[in-house]
């Protein structure tokens, strides 16, 4: 039976959770995400984590924060005064912001703290920092 490899396409059905158990992301109730192995499409741990798997072969993989979404960066923390916020947003601590690069690219952003006259936002992803643990599924290599 083949296993998975460096330059494979392969389906997976996964589970994703923190160290608590607190699930962040599963593809169970949709269809499996489809990718190529080396391609630069997942983090780098679970690329690592399925190679030399099976069709059907179920995992759990333990993702250490460097091989996932990194260290948290402080130099993506920005201060931004309130009123440059549409009037309609009353921030609040960990609400989610879209802001358009220059590009006509967004960027997810979320509030990290709110003060009288300014709000701190955090553009690191939003696991950046933790380990992570998917429980995988491999259901097809191509």
């Amino acid at each position: 039976m083949s296993q998975v490899k460096n330059n494979d396409t392969v389906k997976i059905h996964y589970t994703g959770k923190l160290e608590d158990g607190q699930v962040f992301d599963s593809s169970i109730e949709r269809e499996p995400i489809e990718f190529t192995i080396g391609g630069g499409q997942i983090i780098p741990g679970l690329e690592k984590g399925l190679i030399d798997m099976e069709v059907n072969e179920k995992k759990t993989i333990q993702i250490p924060q460097t091989e996932a979404y990194g260290d948290i960066q402080k130099e993506l923390f920005q201060e931004i005064p309130k009123d440059q916020l549409p009037q309609e947003i009353t921030p609040e601590v960990g609400m989610g912001l879209v802001a358009k690069n220059p590009d006509g690219s967004e960027r997810q952003l979320r509030v990290a703290e709110v003060k009288e006259e300014s709000i701190i936002i955090d553009a690191n992803h939003p696991l950046a920092g933790k380990d992570l643990i998917f429980d995988v599924e491999v259901v097809e290599i191509k």
